[in-house]
């Protein structure tokens, strides 16, 4: 793409800026830039300037939050961090939240570390109102630690015992500089409580390596993900001294142990990063591996990102951007909502997926937060469901050049030009008619451009969390998501617009969903 071409786009997309020389003019850049904020709007100010997204001005913050939050442990708790240093208060599940909640409010609220919703009350909001929800899941194809990750050393190796999460430990894991990062749960010895410490090593420890074509047809496959795609994390000949008998009797770690379960050396290398000096005080973890090359610009104009992870992380961290660029002041009379799942990859069928009560349950608390004294029941929880709108927000593949052949003519999407609708007869997709022609509304409104995708028949769809949620919920509903190559690879590409235009159409939603829903009051 032509910097003449990017330059074409992005003025396409209202862009913007604040300017001594023109006052009224005002441009949303990213929270999560350190220097970054809302510039609040002038009385005289237009509407459709006080909702202006500038989408380049996402490009190296997205990078810089992909990099710094590999796992998801890691992603929920930047996103909750985010949200409190923008007056979101914390709820826990397991209290009652009927007195905590007020107009104007803001909130959220985490299940199991590993999943978010977060929900801002309008100020006029009235009890039966609706909720505008962009969701998606920001876990991602990795290779988890076995419960007992130990393995006898082989060759003169040390390895580490990992199981695929979904399509994980595929042909372009092969010779990739692994890391290590998730949960460790430790117990505290002066109160005996548990608790969950964050790790991310920033060096590679990992590698699975491939073997060189010169040895013929051993080399091309098909592999055993158990036997031979087993990573590497280190070198060990003591064997070739007998010295091996003799290291195992040394060990530190107590024997009947979680750690004594684990790789030595990696339970040491974990607790330096912790500060634990007592090793049986690690309960448990839940550990991964992933690419550790950082996410970053690409392309001969920077017009590319590269990324690890960014199915679905991409579209979640453009849901919370959008939420927290959202003014008080739009769609006061609704709640708006982002949800965040686990357990996508694998069917969402665990507590904290997309097909549990997680998402219901935080609707049903909102609804009857806000019920007139007893009148809280199935009949208003009916009417605010009916009232309410889903985004499913997960990435959509974006044309390949390489393999036009394989794409439905006029549907095959392109980085940087905006969000793709998707859609699917057979239900993969939650997307009819009257869903695309409110998102349709809300783009007009907010100056963004609509893409659209459809597998062809030949082809096998994928499937997303909106069909699942709209059906247990109720909720009128859409799949539209932001472009990316290279799904289900270890590394992908997405355009340095779209984290921007995701965040454009997102607030968009999210501004002006009250209004554009009030025209379709007969669906």
């Amino acid at each position: 793409m032509t910097k003449k071409r990017v330059a074409d786009l992005q003025a396409s997309v209202s862009t913007l800026r604040l300017d001594s020389d023109h006052p009224s003019q005002a441009r949303y850049i990213p929270v999560s830039a350190q220097s970054s904020q809302v510039l609040p709007p002038r009385p005289s100010q237009p509407r459709a300037a006080v909702n202006s997204v500038s989408p380049d001005a996402y490009s190296k913050p997205f990078c810089e939050f992909m990099s710094s939050n590999p796992t998801i442990f890691h992603a929920v708790e930047h996103f909750a961090k985010q949200l409190e240093q923008h007056g979101y208060k914390r709820l826990s599940e397991r209290e009652v939240w009927t007195s905590e909640l007020k107009r104007g409010g803001k909130y959220y609220t985490t299940r199991n570390g590993s999943a978010l919703i977060a929900f801002a009350v309008g100020k006029d909001y009235k009890s039966g109102n609706g909720v505008g929800i962009v969701a998606g899941h920001i876990d991602a194809l990795t290779a988890k630690l076995k419960p007992v990750s130990k393995l006898p050393n082989k060759a003169g190796f040390r390895q580490l015992g990992v199981a695929p999460y979904a399509g994980a430990l595929n042909s372009t894991w092969w010779d990739r500089d692994l890391s290590l990062g998730g949960r460790v749960l430790v117990r505290d010895s002066n109160t005996g409580k548990v608790e969950t410490k964050l790790v991310k090593l920033d060096w590679p420890i990992a590698r699975i390596p491939t073997l060189a074509p010169h040895f013929g047809a051993a080399s091309q496959g098909p592999f055993n993900q158990e036997t031979q795609m087993v990573p590497i994390i280190g070198v060990d000949n003591s064997d070739l001294f007998g010295d091996s008998d003799k290291a195992e009797s040394r060990s530190d770690i107590p024997s009947g142990t979680f750690a004594a379960t684990q790789p030595e050396k990696l339970v040491k290398v974990v607790s330096k990063e912790l500060g634990i000096t007592d090793y049986s005080s690690i309960v448990n973890w839940e550990l991964e591996l992933f690419d550790s090359q950082p996410a970053q610009l690409g392309g001969l104009e920077k017009d590319l990102i590269f990324a690890g992870r960014i199915d679905d992380k991409l579209c979640c961290y453009a849901a919370q951007e959008a939420l927290l660029a959202s003014p008080d002041e739009t769609s006061p009379g609704i709640v708006k909502m982002v949800g965040m799942f686990d357990d996508e990859e694998v069917g969402s069928l665990l507590r904290q997926g997309a097909r549990s009560n997680f998402m219901s349950s935080v609707i049903e608390r909102i609804a009857e937060a806000f019920a007139p004294e007893n009148s809280y029941g199935p009949n208003l929880l009916s009417q605010t469901v009916a009232n309410s709108f889903l985004v499913s927000s997960d990435v959509i593949h974006s044309v390949n050049p390489n393999f036009l052949n394989v794409y439905l003519e006029n549907h095959a999407p392109r980085l940087n030009v905006g969000v793709a609708v998707s859609a699917d007869p057979n239900g993969h997709m939650t997307t009819d008619s009257v869903s695309s022609a409110i998102l349709h509304r809300v783009a007009d409104k907010c100056g963004s451009t609509l893409q659209v995708f459809q597998i062809r028949n030949d082809s096998r769809s994928g499937g997303t969390i909106g069909p699942m949620t709209s059906a247990r919920i109720g909720l009128r509903a859409i799949d539209a998501g932001i472009p990316q190559l290279s799904m289900h690879s270890i590394r992908a590409t997405t355009g340095s617009l779209d984290p921007g235009l995701g965040v454009k159409i997102f607030k968009g939603f999210f501004d002006y969903f009250e209004e554009v829903d009030a025209e379709f009051q007969d669906f």
